[in-house]
């Protein structure tokens, strides 16, 4: 069998698709020719040579307007062959109907939606302009598959690749009524699945869930009842949902990615001068602490929780020798939470191996600092801690497992182990008062040296969730995000099991309180660049030396027995009456400390736990960066070491 797998917009350019390269692998396997096409890249060439497309407007769709649902709209007129309201159809933009009318009236209640969400009069001019160009892409695309078409045609979609996908099925099938049309992906995942199926009679087939063993089975033919999880249409056209497997994957079924194509592809984009190439590897599926403590907002592993690793010695393989054959270092492990098995293995060994690897991580941000250096000494040049909030009550209420200290201790170790960190502030919990930000907003000048957040937002219901599967946790789910009534003409029945974001009454703060979280954050990202607290411990005495605008010193000296004792012991997060009980003078010599060390600004506390924050002075930030975006031939090559790989 002949396969083309296509990656459409919005799909990231600077990694190819580890889904898709699962798939080829497993469908090679099975004997089938198959081509991975990136229609994602396809559309940058061809919307920068016809409309000026540039870099900040591909990631506005890819990256930033995810929740307000711009990429998957843009392609709705694509869908739908016209850009008018479709007649009497339920659950229109005013939740009753979409009614026949004006388009310029639906999509102004759109344009209000982005507006409302901080859309710019840009972002929503492009959307725009970008929905009035895509049917004349998918058109391009498609006439190139009926040149010559193949006998099956797979997408992936995942966050805003469904309209694309689903436009391009559509007008395939109208031209090429004999190629078989299949849909997977995150989107696919559960009731998404089978409403993709249900409402696009255009979709021969939607696997659900993971796709190693449901693909090729569908390949072979046969029963297609016995294929876990698969929509398919039986003789009548009707559609059939099978049930998903109760079992996932074993670590030894989860495939190696082929990956041949993407790498050339991009080289002869116009998008190989915007972003740089990028390896995308898993390890692990699942999360282990899911598997204990489901994060209250997180809708991620959608129905496959249980967490799964791949056997050290075969992870570190997979990622030398993907590195070697495409010849690049920086390597994005897609895991949820990194497996703390690979510390002493994976990591362990690729510390001491003659490689200069740039890896991103996905970690618990309780790490203590030797497992940051380990993942610094590694190659981490980027970890996301899942960090959310500075606020310990917050955090409990999102059952995170950690505390406000701890991930300030985790941003202080990291940026002390050369590894950079990214992560996000949320707010708008069930149960948050405004005192668990006020604290944390006056204590934001302290932090400004440290990793700051990309920003600061209200929380989404995402489906999966337990805040989407547990109303009782303080949220009424009323219906579906607006943008998915704006892109689809379906009923809000079917709308509800399609979507993945929901809407319901904002719980937590907001108003006044939520604007000054995000003045104090663009205030903090602003200032990072030139700010920095870092110390040195000489013995005798502990040198402090402070950039940060929000403080006017700049160099300061601990000498005092009982400062050298608070400050190393507050290495660790620690109560008064822990301190108290260490340092000597007790508690009258503590309360002095901590009174000197907050007006210095080099104190954390949350609630009665205080924290230092300045980073060790021989952290090697900048020279490490500088380092590993060095010449290519002062690296070693893979090849040289991969036979020398042994994991304890």
């Amino acid at each position: 069998m002949r396969i083309v797998l296509l990656h459409m917009p919005w799909g990231a350019i600077d990694v190819p698709s580890l889904a898709l390269g699962i798939l080829h692998t497993a469908a090679a396997r099975a004997g089938h020719q198959v081509e991975v096409r990136y229609a994602n890249l396809d559309f940058v060439d061809w919307a920068a040579s016809t409309a000026g497309f540039g870099v900040d407007d591909y990631q506005y769709f890819s990256e930033k307007s995810y929740f307000q649902g711009a990429g998957d709209w843009a392609f709705a007129g694509a869908l739908y062959g016209d850009d008018g309201p479709a007649p009497g159809v339920d659950g229109g933009l005013d939740g009753d109907s979409n009614g026949a009318g004006d388009s310029d009236v639906e999509f102004a209640s759109y344009f209000e939606h982005l507006a409302a969400n901080g859309a710019s009069e840009q972002d929503i001019a492009l959307t725009r302009a970008t929905r009035t160009i895509a049917p004349a892409f998918i058109d391009r695309l498609v006439d190139e598959l009926a040149a010559d078409p193949p006998d099956l045609v797979g997408f992936t979609t995942t966050f805003q690749q469904n309209t694309a996908s689903l436009a391009a099925a559509r007008v395939l099938k109208q031209r090429c009524p004999q190629v078989r049309t299949v849909f997977g992906g995150a989107n696919c995942d559960g009731p998404q699945g089978a409403a993709l199926h249900r409402n696009f009679p255009f979709l021969d087939y939607v696997v659900r869930g993971e796709g190693e063993a449901a693909f090729p089975a569908l390949l072979e033919g046969g029963d297609l009842s016995a294929v876990p999880g698969l929509c398919w249409r039986d003789d009548s056209g009707t559609s059939t949902a099978n049930e998903m497997t109760k079992r996932p994957l074993p670590p030894s079924a989860i495939l190696t990615p082929r990956y041949d194509g993407f790498f050339e592809r991009l080289d002869a984009s116009v998008a190989a001068g915007w972003v740089d190439p990028k390896l995308v590897l898993e390890g692990s599926r699942g999360c282990w602490w899911g598997e204990k403590h489901h994060c209250t907002f997180c809708g991620l592993n959608g129905s496959s929780m249980e967490f799964r690793s791949k056997p050290p010695a075969d992870f570190l393989a997979e990622v030398l020798t993907l590195a070697e054959r495409h010849q690049l270092l920086d390597v994005y492990v897609v895991d949820n939470i990194l497996d703390m098995g690979y510390f002493d293995t994976v990591l362990k060994s690729l510390a001491e191996l003659p490689v200069d690897l740039r890896l991103h991580f996905e970690i618990k941000a309780n790490l203590r600092r030797h497992q940051f250096q380990l993942l610094g000494d590694s190659g981490a040049a980027q970890v996301q801690p899942g960090i959310e909030s500075l606020s310990t009550r917050v955090l409990r209420i999102m059952d995170k497992g950690v505390t406000g200290c701890q991930n300030v201790r985790a941003l202080r170790d990291a940026q002390s182990a050369g590894v950079s960190v990214s992560w996000n502030y949320l707010y708008g919990f069930p149960g948050e008062q405004p005192a668990d930000y006020e604290s944390v907003i006056g204590q934001l000048p302290v932090l400004h040296h440290l990793d700051p957040p990309t920003g600061a937002g209200r929380i989404a219901i995402e489906r999966f969730s337990p805040y989407f599967d547990r109303p009782e946790l303080g949220f009424a789910i009323t219906r579906p995000a607006f943008q998915y009534r704006a892109t689809y003409r379906l009923p809000e029945s079917e709308l509800a099991q399609l979507a993945y974001v929901f809407t319901a009454p904002p719980r937590g703060i907001g108003g006044d309180l939520a604007e000054r979280l995000s003045a104090a954050v663009d205030t903090w990202i602003a200032r990072f660049p030139d700010s920095r607290l870092s110390y040195r411990d000489a013995g005798g005495r502990i040198v402090l030396v402070n950039t940060r605008p929000g403080y006017d010193w700049r160099v300061v000296e601990l000498t005092d027995p009982v400062e050298l004792a608070a400050f190393r012991l507050l290495a660790q997060p620690r109560s008064t009456a822990t301190l108290a009980a260490k340092v000597p003078g007790g508690a009258a010599a503590v309360q002095p400390v901590l009174e000197r060390f907050t007006a210095l600004g080099l104190l954390f506390h949350d609630g009665d736990s205080f924290l230092q924050v300045a980073v060790e002075s021989d952290n090697q930030v900048l020279m490490r960066m500088q380092h590993r975006h060095g010449p290519a031939a002062a690296r070693p090559r893979t090849e040289e070491v991969l036979d020398a790989v042994t994991i304890g």
